[in-house]
């Protein structure tokens, strides 16, 4: 989603309805043995809550509790993500070597390996660890989610979608090797995303939960995931905000946003050996967040240069996209985004207090980054 500084634009919109939120849980089919794969239903949840200017510390994205800066002090969370990151790094660049066809490699490197923030596969690791597995257990899962999301970066950038000339501050794929080169990347990034994680999962992950895994993610990119909330954004462009509510916009980033870090975090405890009770705990985490992640970018849309989020400012703009500011206001879309922390935050209370310090800190990163 491109952003963009645009001075004081805001939609007052949300003096239009009262403001409620459709969060999304498992059905009770999905919590069965049966079917370990994420079906959702709605729920309303009124969210008319007052936001203490003397109880949160504001941030240019959204606010934070002072409560929650004091439990992740002790945690170094930038040099957890550093440390992750490169070991993500490392793994990609030996997952996808330089290799005949050249060209398409490159194309497929140029964009796994131009940086980024890595969010999707240190959720994973985390998750592994959080229910006692170790990172190299998690490895190939979380390098198949990064590929996946590279993959869905390089195709949303291609001028048949949102087309962008900039991403992480470089030029798009298609920029430099050409749509038809780009679109294979992504096609390839993809199908390797499976092979990965079916081939290169340690054998001491048993065959079951491999499987397990390889549909979960399987589900969390088709049409009851990324590509459903891909298609619904696409056809809402330019509608009219008296026809459509926030139940609307949440279904578009439920899936085209949430549905893929959701899968990590779930990934990342199947591969670890959590229980089902454990697994779901980190599945609602992990929707809580990656709502709050498109929530967060929206808010950054409407508040950050192209410069400062190393992408083509004005997109979602001029495409008339829908948007939490423009729907709800800037700072019902900041009130929103802080209780969704909230809510994250509250799945995770009973594990151990070491190993939950890096979602804790994941969640409050995601709620507060700058780009």
């Amino acid at each position: 989603m491109a952003s963009v500084t645009l001075g004081s634009w805001v939609h007052h919109n949300h003096q239009r309805r009262p403001y409620t939120s459709s969060l999304f849980t498992q059905s009770k089919t999905a919590r069965s043995r049966s079917s370990s794969l994420m079906t959702l239903k709605p729920i309303f949840i009124n969210s008319k809550r007052t936001v203490s200017s003397s109880s949160y510390i504001v941030s240019s994205s959204v606010v934070t509790t002072k409560e929650d800066n004091r439990k992740s002090s002790s945690f170094d969370f930038m040099s957890y993500i550093i440390t992750k990151a490169e070991s993500v790094n490392k793994a990609l660049d030996s997952a996808v070597p330089l290799r005949e066809p050249l060209k398409i490699h490159e194309a497929m490197r140029y964009s796994l390996l131009a940086g980024g923030k890595r969010v999707r596969p240190v959720l994973c690791i985390a998750a592994c660890e959080l229910v006692g597995g170790e990172e190299s257990l998690a490895m190939p899962a979380a390098c198949a989610v990064e590929m996946i999301h590279t993959m869905s970066l390089i195709h949303d950038d291609l001028p048949c979608m949102d087309n962008d000339d900039l991403r992480r501050g470089k030029p798009t794929n298609h920029k430099v090797f050409g749509e038809d080169v780009a679109v294979l990347a992504g096609d390839a990034l993809l199908s390797f995303a499976f092979e990965h994680l079916a081939s290169a999962t340690s054998s001491e992950v048993s065959p079951v939960r491999v499987v397990r895994a390889v549909g979960e993610l399987a589900k969390a990119i088709g049409t009851e995931g990324l590509v459903a909330g891909q298609v619904v954004d696409i056809s809402s462009e330019g509608l009219d905000l008296n026809d459509v509510g926030l139940e609307h916009l949440e279904f578009i980033h439920l899936h085209k946003t949430a549905a893929l870090l959701e899968a990590s975090a779930v990934l990342g405890g199947i591969v670890g050996g959590g229980s089902d009770d454990e697994i779901e705990r980190l599945r609602k985490f992990a929707r809580c967040i990656g709502l709050l992640f498109q929530v967060v970018d929206d808010i950054l849309d409407v508040t950050k240069s192209s410069q400062e989020l190393g992408k083509t400012a004005g997109k979602d703009l001029i495409a008339d996209k829908l948007t939490y500011p423009k729907i709800m206001g800037l700072e019902k879309s900041r009130e929103f985004a802080e209780k969704l922390n909230r809510d994250a935050r509250d799945q995770l209370l009973g594990f151990d207090s070491d190993k939950v310090a890096p979602l804790l800190a994941l969640a409050n990163y995601i709620a507060n980054r700058q780009n």
